[in-house]
């Protein structure tokens, strides 16, 4: 370690980072904003290219971007080149300051060899922070052994137009579901605060594009963006102390959110408190200028986006750098600007143990020891298990007893990059050869057939969008000679829906779901609808698959085909899931996280609208949804006894304790997701018909029962008032416990007895529940 380093290694973390401030120069200060690539630093062989090194790390550096995802390295190559950049930075650089690494991860490390999770809205399924944790601690052990400190991930963007092509990577429609998962990831990922750093994105509305696309406007009330999308944020801030925001894309009533100090300071910081650092989304501050046009060059996106409160440029420095070193030269910008966005990166390094005087560097030779392990392979099996979601079972069709055939048809049936959401590494670089330890459907079947001595036979019949039909007569032949058929359809993931795809559009290899691949309906794509009608006309009963991150509309399904389970998009052991519920070895237990409309016209269709919209139909169907959020069926019954409250009058600063029985009355061992809504029933202004307030997952034996409770805190009633001040407003108040938002089994009021404003440290964001199962 040089001289100058050696100065700034003393002292108190916090007096470490004054320090260094002190001794930076200005060049120095900004180029902890900035950020570098994979691709800049890595030749076509994987190899660090020495001389773009010294380009641009020689004065420092806040971010290394994806060196293992982005450069498709293994983990001890990532190990090994992320620790020379170390090394480099430690070494070579006047004050030896390390670089925060950061990676993808929404459904597992993006990257070779890392396990992939059921997507984002399939774990949102399963209703359970708890297995999100379990999750995200197994993703944080591959991080950790690579040398990554930082992870862009999760998603807390609110779905509510499902055109939008990056529903699947959400917790669904819900504000409340959303944070309660949320907290589970961050909690997971980040451990007691020596974990990865976790990044809350896209900060914020960004499910709430105009016409469903990817970066598109948004046009919400300030009331309904607190709310409804602000509520996520505000929580894993306050309650899991999230150390990472990201910015969206988007406008927000034509201020792009990269440029937003209302919301990146005022609120964020401000109001909340939160002391972690702010990443722009890739590309967000250069698309001031090429995309929002509110910037007339580079140098002006920089100063706008790091005077809002943007502290780092990903995935590279492009208006940053020299940008922010001339503007302030030329007195556009305040150095203490510079400084303060400065302070938050060293801040943040010297929580990960990144500044001068510490080893940034890990074991390259251990790197490899936690993936592909028995125990990383279990907790992915489970997960997908937990995420199916039984929609419809006609007849109790399922599970499958005693078949002695089985045909198995559609596209999603043996393709293991169908299993996959878009930020998996097989999907997010669809074109390279990816090499992946998967199961598909057929797999598992295929097993579960040996094993029990029934025949199983396959045909494809389409692909996912081409327009091709010649494989529907073998398909229904298929159909025809077995006892049962078993249909996996769906849309297919990947990222970035380009120019060439669309001219392409009718082949096989095209996604319709994923980041940029927005959609003009929610229809099975391609002719698989068209398959499902063809093999549907057999005899034999038919059982639908939806494989797929989008929640289509199949009405004709719904009505006509006697079992459909909802499997998402599963993971690389959605297979074993899917057979487990197919055959029984699992009882389902998912419930849908979001509501599905009869078709894209009935959009907005979430549950918690307000009454005109939720109640006004149209001419040709009703405003109701084909399954309404918190759907999902089991192969046993549960019953619930009447809901009681601790007390009639609650005060605004009170709690109150809802209490309901439920009793497992059917034959077999299952879950159920207890679910408790509230509504203002007199309120002073419009408001949602009603709201999710707590929900508990209940494992009960055949017969048993268990009482389940729920504390609830005044102020998860408290809306924003017509000053815009979060209050608890006096008035009757009914609690709900429902099988789903539309199935309420049982019912109590409770009365406000008067209005008080929410302080700022007074909120409760999440009810406290607890349950007794009976001896």
């Amino acid at each position: 370690m040089n001289s100058d380093a050696e100065q700034a290694t003393g002292g108190s973390a916090d007096r470490r980072v004054e320090t260094l401030l002190e001794r930076m120069t200005l060049t120095e200060k900004a180029a902890q904003l900035g950020s570098v690539n994979a691709e800049e630093l890595l030749d076509d062989d994987g190899e660090l290219d020495e001389d773009a090194v010294d380009d641009h790390l020689s004065g420092g550096i806040g971010h290394l971007t994806r060196i293992g995802g982005e450069g498709s390295l293994s983990p001890r190559a990532a190990a090994e080149t992320t620790n020379r950049l170390q090394e480099y930075l430690r070494e070579e650089t006047r004050l030896g300051v390390p670089a925060i690494p950061h990676e993808e991860c929404l459904s597992g490390y993006m990257g070779p060899e890392g396990t992939t999770f059921p997507q984002t809205l399939g774990m949102a399924s399963t209703w359970s922070p708890d297995l999100m944790e379990e999750v995200t601690t197994t993703i944080r052990s591959q991080l950790e052994a690579i040398g990554t400190a930082h992870a862009l991930s999760p998603v807390l963007d609110v779905a509510r137009d499902l055109r939008w092509g990056r529903v699947e990577e959400t917790f669904g429609e819900d504000p409340y579901l959303v944070a309660a998962m949320a907290c589970g990831y961050v909690d997971g990922l980040q451990g007691d605060g020596d974990g990865i750093s976790a990044t809350l994105k896209h900060f914020a509305g960004h499910g709430a594009g105009e016409g469903g696309k990817n970066r598109s406007s948004v046009n919400v009330g300030r009331r309904e963006l607190r709310e409804t999308h602000l509520f996520p944020f505000e929580a894993a801030v306050h309650t899991a102390n999230a150390e990472s925001v990201m910015n969206a894309y988007h406008d927000i009533d034509g201020i792009p959110s990269a440029a937003d100090e209302w919301l990146l300071t005022d609120v964020l910081r401000g109001e909340w408190g939160f002391d972690g650092t702010v990443v722009s989304d890739y590309y967000s501050v250069e698309f001031l200028r090429s995309e929002h046009g509110v910037a007339a060059d580079e140098e002006e996106a920089g100063r706008m986006a790091v005077e809002a409160g943007v502290d780092v440029e990903l995935p590279y420095t492009d208006c940053y750098g020299e940008h922010l070193v001339s503007a302030v030269e030329s007195g556009d910008l305040a150095e203490e600007t510079v400084d303060a966005a400065a302070r938050r990166v060293l801040t943040a390094k010297a929580r990960k143990g990144l500044l001068p005087g510490g080893d940034p560097t890990v074991d390259a030779d251990a790197a490899a020891d936690p993936f592909g392990t028995d125990e990383a392979d279990e907790l992915t099996t489970r997960a997908a298990r937990e995420s199916m979601t039984l929609l419809k079972n006609e007849g109790d069709l399922l599970p499958l007893d005693d078949v002695g055939s089985v045909a198995v048809v559609g596209p999603k049936a043996d393709d293991v990059q169908e299993m996959m959401g878009d930020y998996a590494y097989a999907a997010h670089y669809p074109e390279e050869e990816v090499e992946l330890d998967a199961t598909t459907p057929l797999d598992a079947i295929d097993a579960r057939g040996a094993e029990h001595g029934f025949d199983v036979r396959h045909e494809r019949g389409c692909t996912t969008t081409g327009p091709d039909t010649d494989g529907f007569d073998a398909a229904r032949d298929a159909a025809a000679d077995a006892d049962v058929t078993v249909a996996f359809v769906g849309a297919r993931s990947a990222v970035d829906f380009s120019d060439s795809d669309r001219e392409r559009v009718n082949q096989p290899s095209v996604a319709t779901s994923g980041e940029g691949c927005d959609v003009v309906d929610l229809d099975l794509p391609g002719v698989q609808g068209d398959l499902l009608r063809h093999v549907h006309g057999t005899d034999t009963p038919l059982v639908v698959v939806l494989v797929s991150g989008k929640p289509h509309s199949v009405e004709w399904v719904a009505e006509e085909v006697p079992a459909v389970v909802h499997a998402w998009l599963p993971g690389e052991r959605g297979g074993e899931g899917v057979a487990s519920v197919l055959f029984g070895e699992q009882n389902p237990a998912g419930h849908l996280p979001v509501s599905i409309p009869k078709s894209v016209g009935q959009l907005p269709v979430h549950y918690n609208r307000k009454p005109n919209t939720a109640n006004e139909e149209y001419v040709y169907t009703d405003s109701d949804p084909l399954y309404p959020f918190g759907h999902g069926l089991s192969y046993t019954e549960f019953a619930y006894g009447d809901l009681s409250l601790s007390v009639d009058e609650l005060a605004p600063a009170g709690t109150v304790t809802a209490e309901v029985t439920v009793e497992n009355a059917g034959d077999r061992a299952g879950r159920d997701v207890v679910q408790l809504y509230a509504r203002a029933e007199n309120p002073d202004q419009a408001r949602p018909v009603q709201e999710l307030v707590g929900f508990e997952r209940v494992d009960l034996e055949a017969g048993e029962s268990a009482r389940v409770s729920f504390e609830v805190d005044a102020s998860q009633l408290a809306y924003h008032d017509r000053d815009m001040d979060l209050t608890v407003e006096e008035g009757p108040y009914e609690f709900r416990v429902g099988h789903s938002a539309a199935d309420v089994a049982t019912s109590a009021g409770v009365e406000v007895t008067g209005t008080k404003e929410v302080p700022a440290t007074g909120r409760t964001y999440f009810a406290e529940t607890d349950v007794e199962t009976d001896e």
